[in-house]
């Protein structure tokens, strides 16, 4: 495994630079640099969200700040750190909306995630998870296509690229903007989401998979708690 996790860290890196390099949209001129991804090469779970915001623009990094302090305790809850999966954006460039004063985050266009979508497969192609969890609706569109109702079919699994099953739930930053009783039940809905991964997570890996890989999301002693 130390063999192989070495060379999808390489092939990772060598796409990380083709990325930074890509100027098809035109949010490639105007980022600050791109955000291609981090983790665990050899991760069994994927996390993909919508695409990099202003901090994740300024340190090339996927959910940091107050999104990512959230995404990683609801990976927590279900006794995942961090560093044990792979983190991605369907596209890899910032956003932005120019509103006079500043520049806005805003979402990707359908065409700057069809020219982004080639590193993204390259990415699920490299890392080979085993379960892939889209974080929010345009995630989740991005792989189900335009009809896809985050409230309506959130939690259920679907078949994802190269056949990896797919799940959705509601992204950290949706679930900061609520409040009150709302933030409450929305919490309530990923954590149940996040239980189904835990849960596939935890079936006996296929007979091509590598053995080892399985081993790298057993429980370690953490107990699930509600992300907050």
């Amino acid at each position: 495994m130390k063999v192989e996790r070495r060379m999808r860290e390489h092939d990772l890196g060598a796409a990380a630079r083709v990325v930074e390099a890509c100027r098809r949209c035109e949010i490639g001129v105007t980022r600050t640099q791109s955000v291609y991804g981090e983790g665990d090469p050899c991760a069994a779970l994927m996390c993909v969200g919508e695409g990099p915001g202003e901090t994740e623009d300024r340190l090339g990094r996927p959910f940091v700040g107050r999104a990512g302090e959230l995404l990683e305790r609801m990976l927590a809850a279900i006794g995942l750190a961090r560093e044990d999966v792979y983190i991605c954006n369907t596209v890899k460039c910032r956003p932005t909306l120019d509103t006079g004063r500043r520049l806005a985050n805003r979402a990707p266009t359908p065409d700057e995630m069809r020219n982004c979508r080639p590193y993204l497969d390259s990415q699920i192609a490299l890392v080979r998870p085993r379960v892939i969890l889209a974080l929010g609706a345009p995630a989740a569109k991005s792989f189900l296509g335009e009809r896809f109702s985050i409230t309506k079919q959130r939690g259920q699994w679907f078949e994802g690229p190269l056949g990896i099953p797919i799940v959705a739930t509601f992204h950290p930053a949706y679930i900061l903007r609520q409040t009150g009783g709302a933030m409450t039940e929305v919490k309530r809905l990923v954590y149940a989401d996040l239980k189904e991964v835990r849960k596939r997570l935890d079936e006996p890996p296929v007979a091509s998979e590598p053995a080892e890989q399985a081993t790298l999301f057993d429980q370690r002693g953490v107990s699930p708690r509600h992300p907050s």
